[in-house]
């Protein structure tokens, strides 16, 4: 259970960086990028953002992108936050596979109905 702080900050993060992704979307052509949900730790330190990358075949290129500009997101971020947080979480990005698993779900049970 998260407490009232942790979704503040989550939420605060979690719409910094969306921003973040449509202000550098040159960066990223070709592909939408869609931050889904941010965790962040009990103690404000880390934090786990979940991103949806569309078209699939781009989700490679663009984690690896990502996580090479890491320092460099974080640095952005922090310029925007340092009024609301006094310490910027560290931020890891994560995969959201919440689509693929319903997708995975949905072809078995077309495939278990059709039989």
């Amino acid at each position: 259970m998260d407490s009232t702080r942790q979704s503040k900050i989550s939420r605060l993060v979690q719409k910094e960086t969306a921003q973040y992704f449509i202000n550098h979307q040159s960066e990223y052509t070709g592909c939408i990028i869609s931050v889904t949900e941010v965790r962040v730790t009990s103690d404000l330190d880390e934090a786990k953002i979940f991103i949806s990358i569309f078209p699939q075949n781009f989700r490679d290129k663009v984690i690896a992108k990502i996580e090479e500009n890491n320092k460099q997101i974080r640095f952005e971020l922090a310029s925007i936050m340092r009024h609301q947080l006094r310490r910027i979480p560290n931020l890891e990005f994560r995969l959201d596979e919440t689509l693929d698993y319903a997708e995975r779900i949905n072809a078995l049970l077309d495939k278990n109905s059709n039989k």
